[in-house]
């Protein structure tokens, strides 16, 4: 118990990055068309154009190594006060949300690089917090 204690914003910034990247590959898993089919619109006229199902495929595989990362962190912050696995989470977290920043200013989608800002922030003072 100590052990949450001590790092209780570390791991309720965890959570946020749980919920975040494990929600977003379900959405990806389960509705694979559907965000492909949106993305080569969102995307049309761009270099990205040819590259979405890929690009998508990537950023599952990414999403669910930082969400795999994050709970495991959690459970060795709570057991072993061991924050490596939970670093290590937040930073590919960080790097996943600065691939699609990218994503999203290549489109010129101002308002959708806003909002992944928003979850850039905890992110990356989640490296912080846990390094």
């Amino acid at each position: 118990m100590q052990n949450i204690l001590e790092n209780s914003a570390g791991i309720l910034l965890l959570l946020l990055l749980i919920i975040t990247f494990v929600q977003s590959s379900l959405e990806k898993i389960t509705d694979w068309k559907g965000n492909i089919s949106w993305l080569r619109e969102h995307f049309s006229g761009t270099f990205m154009q040819h590259l979405i199902p890929f690009s998508v495929a990537l950023i599952l595989a990414l999403e669910i190594i930082a969400g795999v990362l994050c709970i495991w962190g959690v459970f060795d912050i709570a057991l072993y006060n061991d924050r490596a696995c939970a670093f290590y989470g937040a930073v590919l977290c960080s790097f996943t949300l600065l691939l699609l920043l990218f994503g999203q200013r290549i489109a010129r989608d101002y308002d959708g690089a806003r909002g992944i800002v928003i979850y850039l922030i905890p992110s990356v003072f989640a490296v912080y917090l846990l390094q």
